[in-house]
């Protein structure tokens, strides 16, 4: 087997591209940190390392200047963000009797199914980049993780945005288009606030909320985007998971996704703001992202001679890195366990 896996060729090329295309499409359904990262691809045979620099601002120049003197000046200042990318994949085994015995299209199926591991094993490791941050905010105007006992606030999203505003941070209004090719789309400019789907009635019942289907061109919404509150657009996924039985006990609000006694503390969801070059990764897109193994059950080889095992494999080097902790902020809350 170890030939088979090393070389990939008992599928032609051909296949293995209409194979990475279905992979990505399923991947890019819902990619929600793939739209707003400053995206950096690492060209192979470049190490390791990817490296994101950026260059702080000058400080006002607020003295005038002397007759004929010229100002000191300023002196650049760059500061570098590094990660280390890292390999992740996976693989589903295949026998010949599966093959040619099997109702199923069961070939197609390890294929799509390779496809949302992609997406769930490279998302998650991005939000748990992400839900690392240091700019920190808790439901309700808490003091910690441990007493968050609210669901989110419309003044815990005006917090928010103010923070944001004073630290220069930019709205988002181009975001990366869901294609195999690395290109970028416009979107209505905002700030984007990323979370659970718990978190879904809540966020509707605080006051000026805006769903999806009152925009003026819903049909621009983003897959997973349930609305918006002011200058923020809300995406939901299952993916951002919270940190369980963290916050205040009670029975009002979720706790291991349940409603419980009142003597066990309830789940703290992580709500994610992003603001413009926020973070930067290593994106899912363009022919040298992801590699596609598949071996067909059926072709003897000097290692398989009657052809009886198979598989279909991913792997992705993949990198991600907060660039500027002012322009990420991560809301603490809690969920409702009975929405009314």
């Amino acid at each position: 087997m170890a030939d088979n896996i090393t070389t990939f060729q008992d599928i032609s090329p051909r296949g293995q591209g209409i194979a990475k295309g279905k992979l990505l499409k399923r991947y890019q359904h819902l990619a929600v940190t793939e739209r707003f990262g400053y995206v950096d691809p690492q060209p192979r045979k470049m190490g390791d390392q990817r490296v994101w620099g950026r260059y702080q601002d000058l400080p006002r120049a607020t003295a005038p200047l002397a007759e004929a003197v010229s100002g000191p000046g300023q002196k650049l200042r760059r500061v570098d963000y590094t990660a280390t990318l890292e390999l992740f994949g996976d693989s589903v085994n295949l026998t010949k009797k599966v093959k040619d015995l099997h109702e199923d299209p069961v070939g197609q199926e390890a294929t799509d199914l390779c496809g949302e591991q992609a997406r769930e094993t490279i998302e998650v490791i991005r939000i748990n980049v992400l839900k690392a941050g240091t700019n920190v905010f808790y439901a309700n105007g808490v003091a910690s993780r441990a007493l968050v006992n609210s669901p989110p606030t419309r003044g815990d999203f005006r917090r928010i945005v103010r923070a944001f505003k004073r630290a220069k941070a930019q709205k988002i209004s181009k975001i990366i288009a869901a294609t195999q090719n690395i290109s970028t789309q416009p979107v209505e400019e905002a700030y984007f606030a990323m979370g659970h789907t718990d978190l879904d009635s809540d966020i509707r019942g605080i006051s000026g909320f805006l769903p999806v289907a009152q925009y003026a061109n819903s049909g621009k919404a983003l897959p997973g985007e349930v609305g918006s509150i002011e200058e923020c657009r809300i995406i939901l996924t299952p993916l951002f998971e919270p940190w369980e039985a963290a916050g205040v006990a009670g029975t009002a609000y979720l706790s291991s996704g349940a409603a419980v006694s009142a003597a066990t503390a309830c789940d703290v969801y992580p709500l994610i703001f992003v603001a413009k070059d926020a973070y930067g990764i290593v994106p899912l897109q363009g022919k040298n992202s992801i590699e596609m193994g598949m071996i067909n059950p059926g072709t003897p080889t000097k290692d398989d001679q009657h052809g009886l095992r198979g598989f279909v494999s991913w792997c992705s080097w993949q990198a991600c890195a907060r660039l500027n902790e002012s322009w990420i902020a991560r809301l603490e809350c809690s969920a409702t366990a009975n929405p009314s």
